[in-house]
């Protein structure tokens, strides 16, 4: 074995050490009801056998960060091991009357609205400080240009960080993913129903190249 390989080998191994090849940290982010959660259950069966968490119709179901470590996902020729982390949706404000209006209990409903306000407080930080990467999903039936949505996507270019865009719910009759591809430009965005499963080749083909070595 050459000098120079010999180098090459032991700062390979100083870099598997430090962490140099732990799985990156890839966060599923957007308003609520978007989709996250169902996404992050569908991709975690697909490629672990497992679901992540609960997920349900009424707005902040996810209100603490879930995180499933060394998802392998393939694609073709290409290969990336990431963890997910599913975290809650992101609003401007929190509404416990919004609850209320779902037939939630009052004192419940003030409940849940402080528990999704420190659920946004600790995504923006893993945001911030944790996450390597972004899947960034928003409801093709509603308004893209939503004050968190520039928000978010503006902190993430910010970061320089690696990004997929996905149009959700393609499934329902008013969806339109093409508005959302038209608002934000300068990204890619893929068309996809997590709940029925469509296109999701389509997103596993964009994990591997946007979050793989």
């Amino acid at each position: 074995m050459s000098i120079m390989q010999n180098m090459k080998n032991k700062f390979s191994s100083l870099f598997d050490v430090f962490g140099e090849n732990e799985p990156k940290r890839i966060g599923i982010y957007g308003p609520p009801n978007s989709g996250k959660s169902t996404l992050a259950n569908r991709i975690c069966k697909d490629w672990t056998g497992e679901t992540l968490g609960a997920e349900g119709p009424m707005p902040h179901e996810t209100r603490r960060a879930k995180k499933r470590e060394n998802v392998t996902i393939e694609h073709n020729n290409s290969k990336v091991t990431i963890d997910i982390v599913d975290t809650p949706g992101v609003a401007t404000e929190v509404d416990d009357k919004e609850f209320v209006t779902e037939g939630m209990d009052e004192d419940v409903a003030k409940r849940r609205a402080r528990e999704a306000t420190e659920g946004i407080a600790e995504a923006m930080q893993w945001l911030r400080e944790d996450i390597d990467g972004v899947i960034y999903m928003m409801d093709s039936t509603q308004d893209p240009f939503k004050q968190v949505n520039t928000m978010l996507l503006g902190i993430i270019e910010s970061h320089n960080m690696p990004a997929v865009v996905l149009a959700n719910k393609i499934d329902l009759e008013d969806a339109d993913a093409k508005n959302i591809a038209d608002a934000f430009p300068q990204h890619t965005t893929v068309p996809v129903s997590a709940k029925k499963g469509d296109n999701m080749d389509d997103i596993y083909k964009q994990i591997a190249n946007k979050f793989g070595d």
